[in-house]
């Protein structure tokens, strides 16, 4: 796992460019502490920092080619990477290391572009054709791991991180307020766009071609979804292979120069990647989770049942209000784009616990995305038989909700009704969407400023959803439902989170549930293998009966989540109202500072619940600080 950065120079070049790539690469030592490297052409920059995962002695970057024509920089891991190796060498490549990234290299050398098809693993890399004057930058299919690039002054800017492009000499974008709508919306900026005006993200599965003569984007990869898939055989033969493909996931992610741990939540899916790993494991493998003192937020006794049952050594914490106002503008600070989702607080702390004691660990992300394990696909299939109730008895409910008692425990049931409510009236994917988000439409118009409303009155702050809706080609049902719920809260949020709260500890976190065949077998399912009535991922606990306890197996999805909705009201309330202070509200331009003030007073008084759209504004806002400050 690493960081990359770089630019081309082929019209323009900063005044010191070997300086400015130091800068950049500086700016991601988080990523990659064990080592950099550089390599210069009078048409290109590129630079490395390394965290050493694989052939620790000789994979240094940037890499290249016996003939000296083909130069990379590679973030992220080839899982694969022994069986592409005896396929090149068969077809007569030599190789100088044990590292994955010169298979890559090689791959890339002999087959250009088409050999991304044959990757099993998480990367985003630049790779410069010195013939060609040509850069290519490639993503992961799932965007596991991150790229952002911009043209400035004719040229390519690229990193794993934004705050390394900021550095470049003079590059000082601007807040994107179209962007801040989407986030408002969603607690997360979709790519291509961030935060910044003329910034964007490499897209999932997306190459980028980049010459003085041609400049192109082209999707390699997208996922294989189609309207009211069969599947290829019966329930409990769909549910036999997807044991096995998961098992076979996490075999090829247990391969690694350093110790593999295992970031165990006591739900089903870290627990199955758990009991899975443990027999497959050369050594005794540690398990890590956070807890809470609130009862209706702690997972630790699930955690340490799996942990006992498949015997791994189990690490935990136990997080407090007071760890977590002590931590949280260092948490704050790392994250160099805004993020509204609160697990990023309790994954920050995990990843440092893993991090005292291995480099790498496998987590169990993906599996509610592919196997429908989130409320939210309950509540779908629940509004669609309520869709025959008139607006106004919609909003007669509405009104019945808000003078039910504010309640700031786990699942109050005024808070799930008024996130329910939220979306109704509205096409299923974005009520979809809007229930995983952050501010609902009429709290998102409140918190604009006047300025920023005339702005925006003709954007929409889904538009995502509805491009990627109409490039899906699916008609809609839960099919559309499943792939934007990927496409979107996976890819741009939970991902993002894990990467930056594992990074910020040069953590390297693997995620055997997006193994390219286990994804493109669950996209094949019915979904009613998935899903059925009030009972979700039927497949995933049928395909890991054996594994797994019953309390684990029939355990209702929890989340990875804190007590956000009493703790701003006690340890955090300081720093709710600070971040709320009028002037820094204004210095974003897009942001109401009375609209911010009366949603802060109305939750911290207990007369409303914002929990969700007032800890989203808090995050933009801690992040803001820090980024304008930078």
């Amino acid at each position: 796992m690493c960081g990359i950065a770089g630019f081309t120079t082929h019209r323009h070049a900063p005044e010191k460019p070997e300086l400015a790539l130091s800068k950049m690469t500086d700016a991601l030592t988080h990523r990659g502490p064990d080592a950099h490297g550089a390599y210069s052409d009078p048409a290109v920059r590129l630079g490395h920092r390394r965290l050493s995962i694989l052939d620790l002695s000789g994979g240094a970057q940037p890499m290249s080619s016996a003939d000296g024509r083909w130069h990379i920089v590679f973030n992220g891991e080839i899982y694969n990477y022994l069986e592409l190796r005896r396929d090149l060498e068969a077809r007569g490549a030599t190789f100088r290391t044990q590292s994955d990234t010169e298979v890559l290299l090689q791959a890339w050398a002999e087959d250009g572009a088409s050999c991304l098809s044959r990757l099993n693993g998480m990367f985003a890399f630049a790779i410069w054709d010195s013939r060609e004057k040509r850069l290519t930058l490639a993503r992961d299919p799932l965007g596991i791991k991150p790229l952002y690039y911009a043209n400035y002054r004719g040229e390519l800017l690229f990193a794993s991180e934004l705050r390394s492009l900021l550095r470049f000499p003079d590059f000082r974008p601007g807040l994107d307020p179209a962007s801040v709508n989407k986030y408002l919306a969603l607690g997360y900026i979709p790519a291509p766009s961030t935060a910044y005006a003329g910034v964007r993200k490499l897209e999932p599965g997306q190459l980028l071609s980049w010459s003085p003569a041609s400049r192109r984007t082209e999707y390699f990869y997208d996922l294989p979804i189609e309207d009211n898939p069969v599947g290829a055989g019966t329930f409990d033969e769909s549910a036999q292979t997807t044991r096995e493909l998961l098992r076979e996931a996490v075999r090829y992610q247990l391969r690694s120069d350093v110790e593999v741990g295992i970031l165990l939540s006591g739900g089903i899916d870290s627990s199955a990647v758990a009991a899975l790993a443990a027999p497959l494991a050369k050594k005794k493998l540690h398990s890590f989770s956070i807890g809470f003192q609130e009862a209706s937020y702690n997972e630790l006794p699930f955690a340490e049942m799996v942990a006992r049952k498949v015997g791994t050594e189990h690490h935990h914490q136990t997080l407090t209000a007071k760890d977590v106002s002590e931590a949280i503008p260092t948490i704050y600070r790392g994250l160099d784009e805004p993020l509204g989702d609160a697990s990023l607080v309790p994954t920050w702390f995990l990843a440092r616990l893993a991090a005292g004691k291995v480099k790498t660990v496998l987590g169990g992300d993906g599996g509610d995305e592919l196997f429908a394990g989130y409320p939210s696909f309950q509540a779908h299939l629940l509004v669609e038989r309520l869709s025959f109730l008139p607006v106004g008895v919609r909003v007669a409910i509405n009104h019945l909700i808000q003078r039910l008692p504010v309640s700031h425990n786990y699942k109050s049931l005024p808070f799930i009704m008024a996130q329910f409510l939220k979306g109704l009236g509205l096409p299923a994917e974005i009520r979809f969407l809007l229930w995983m988000g952050a501010c609902g439409n009429s709290e998102r118009h409140d918190l604009l400023s006047p300025d920023a409303r005339q702005q925006l009155q003709r954007h929409n702050a889904f538009e995502d959803v509805t491009r990627l809706a109409y490039r899906s080609g699916l008609s809609g049902g839960l099919e559309r439902i499943f792939y934007l719920c990927t496409k979107l809260y996976l890819q741009e949020c939970v991902l993002m989170k894990v990467d930056r709260a594992s990074m910020a500890h040069s953590l390297e976190v693997r995620v055997p549930f997006l193994d390219p065949d286990l994804v493109t077998h669950a996209f094949s399912l019915r979904s009613d293998y998935k899903m059925r009535g009030r009972q979700t991922k039927l497949i995933l606990r049928e395909a890991l009966k054996h594994d797994l306890p019953p309390e684990i197996l029939h355990r209702k999805k929890a989340g990875f989540a804190m007590p956000v909705a009493s703790w701003l009201q006690q340890d955090l309330r300081g720093w709710a109202e600070d971040l709320s202070d009028s002037s820094l509200v204004a210095s974003t331009g897009i942001l109401d500072p009375a609209a911010v003030r009366k949603m802060t007073q109305e939750h911290l008084t207990q007369k409303a619940d914002h929990r969700r759209s007032l800890w989203s504004v808090l995050a933009f806002l801690a992040w803001w600080r820090e980024a304008k400050n930078s």
